[in-house]
């Protein structure tokens, strides 16, 4: 049952961040669909973490140079995501209101994607690591 609520929480966090996504492109006050280019960050920001956990073993305790560039490589990303809009903005390509529709939406699904994680990340029947 935790499960069900955990995977329900997280389909309500990724819609909502895509519906304040989309509000900051739609609207017609804003009108501009050049902030949609921040779904190709939400593509890209679990990959490397789930190509590190593959490859690395979780049983040292020790750090593991491969996890921790995987984790830099995201950090990356994430930051590329909320710069994105922020240079579009700069440059008068979208409205500072669009800005910030799209960095809420930012701010959301990358709580869903970080929640995901740490709800389906353990070592258990239903982890994604089966995928």
């Amino acid at each position: 049952f935790v499960l069900v609520v955990a995977l329900i929480s997280l389909s309500f966090g990724g819609a909502v961040g895509l519906m304040f996504l989309m509000l900051g492109c739609a609207l017609p006050q804003y009108n501009q669909y050049w902030p949609l280019f921040v779904l190709v960050f939400y593509i890209l920001s679990p990959i490397p973490y789930c190509i590190a956990r593959r490859l690395v073993d979780d049983t040292d305790a020790t750090s593991n140079a491969c996890k921790e560039l995987a984790i830099f490589l995201t950090t990356g990303i994430v930051v590329s995501a909320f710069g994105l809009p922020i240079v579009f903005a700069r440059a008068e390509l979208i409205y500072w209101g669009a800005c910030a529709l799209v960095l809420t939406g930012n701010t959301v699904i990358f709580a869903t994607i970080l929640g995901f994680f740490l709800v389906f990340g353990s070592n258990d029947d239903f982890s994604w690591q089966q995928w």
